[in-house]
């Protein structure tokens, strides 16, 4: 079967929609943007939800937006309703946010609070560990409530960061990342930040094309002039762009670091994950426009305000910016084939006082403009006239090795 006959079918199941990736993706080559229906195309939409967000780890929120017994926040991962809630022992508990009566979800809103989880339906109520409590007097005396439990799901944190998998079966190895997501983000103290801002918007693009966008800054000089007051586009030390004195700056920065224990060496944890402590631009403290901090207060015991920026990118779904009064985290969550929802929160220290405008004024900029990008892109990807075309080995090698991961993680060889 040809290139164009694959492309033109109508795949009715995943397994027929994996085989024809899998015989696309056989012949393409490496280093080039992927064929037309990888973004845009409903049935390798489905197969990319049900092999990959289905599948693997997925930021979902921060521990500190729900600090205390009963706070939760609720998130759609695709057509699956998930409920994040801090149990009475203090843990972090996922669940499918499904009532097991007849299936309506439990909690509606974002965020909240509650002693028990009640559905609004027909109030069955649940206690904080998903364990069935009460249905009046509806049911028989054969029912037998213990087997009602909410439907759990995997969930770990590390570093301030909840993530869950939908997956029944074994997800994928976490645990290197999440230890060294605590070191790296101990200096922050996590716990003692409140979420000062959040937006969510949506890009009428595929999640791998607002992927994709993250991964390089080939794009940034001519399109983000607000992100470019403060940042160097380098990604780390080994870029082959980076000068020598982009390099003098690093070591410079690396002494302080080390001076003041702040945790800073690159690590990568496959092509998924990866930690990197970066400079800004010399002067400058934070991503604001004067590039002065914005909060009253720094994070933990974090002295100095000129920090840097720590870099973490955990793959499929989130790219984060941490600095030494806030961080700024993003959550990528596909709705269909063309839509992506993309949320940006800004955490401060809990007791902080912040100019929330000169905070968040770089992110909104820049998300809009890559919002505009990307929308772009999907629209010239659409048309007849779309081929792939190569990424740039020096510009874009950080979305060539995302392509690379998509590719391993959606014929199963993570």
């Amino acid at each position: 079967m040809s290139e164009l006959d694959l492309l033109n079918l109508n795949y009715a199941t995943v397994d027929q929609a994996r085989s024809a990736a899998t015989g696309l993706l056989a012949d393409h080559p490496h280093g080039w943007s992927l064929p037309q229906p990888f973004y845009n195309d409903p049935s390798y939409f489905r197969l990319d939800m049900e092999t990959i967000f289905q599948h693997e780890w997925l930021f979902v929120g921060m521990t500190s937006e729900i600090p205390s017994r009963g706070d939760y926040l609720t998130v759609d991962i695709g057509q699956n309703p998930v409920l994040i809630v801090r149990d009475g022992d203090g843990g972090i508990e996922a669940f499918h946010n499904v009532c097991r009566h007849r299936g309506s979800r439990l909690c509606t809103q974002p965020k909240g609070k509650v002693a028990n989880l009640t559905c609004p339906y027909h109030q069955w109520t649940y206690n904080l560990k998903g364990n069935l409590l009460y249905t009046g007097t509806a049911m028989d005396e054969h029912f037998d409530p213990q087997a009602f439990a909410l439907r759990k799901l995997h969930c770990r944190h590390a570093g301030g960061f909840i993530f869950v998998s939908l997956t029944p079966d074994e997800p994928p190895p976490f645990d290197e990342f999440l230890s060294t997501l605590d070191e790296y983000m101990a200096p922050y103290d996590m716990a003692n930040t409140r979420v000062v801002a959040e937006s969510t918007i949506e890009e009428h693009a595929n999640w791998k094309l607002v992927l994709e966008n993250n991964r390089e800054c080939y794009h940034c000089a001519g399109s983000h002039p607000e992100l470019m007051r403060t940042l160097l586009e380098w990604d780390d030390t080994n870029d082959p762009r980076a000068t020598p004195e982009f390099i003098a700056d690093y070591e410079r920065q690396a002494r302080q670091w080390d001076a003041e224990g702040i945790p800073h060496h690159h690590v990568d944890h496959g092509l998924r994950n990866r930690i990197v402590r970066m400079p800004l631009k010399s002067g400058t403290q934070v991503m604001t426009m004067d590039g002065k901090t914005a909060s009253s207060r720094l994070l933990g015991r974090i002295r100095s305000r000129e920090l840097g920026s720590m870099r973490i990118l955990h793959l499929p779904n989130s790219w984060n910016h941490m600095q030494s009064d806030h961080v700024v985290v993003f959550r990528v969550l596909p709705v269909s084939a063309q839509r992506t929802l993309v949320t940006t929160k800004w955490l401060v220290h809990k007791d902080a006082e912040v100019d929330v405008d000169r905070l968040t004024h770089v992110w909104h900029a820049t998300n809009r403009q890559d919002k505009e990008l990307v929308e772009q892109n999907q629209l010239g990807v659409n048309s007849m006239g779309y081929q792939p075309g190569p990424y740039s080995e020096t510009h874009e090698f950080g979305v060539i090795n995302f392509v690379d991961w998509y590719r391993q993680a959606l014929v199963g060889e993570r």
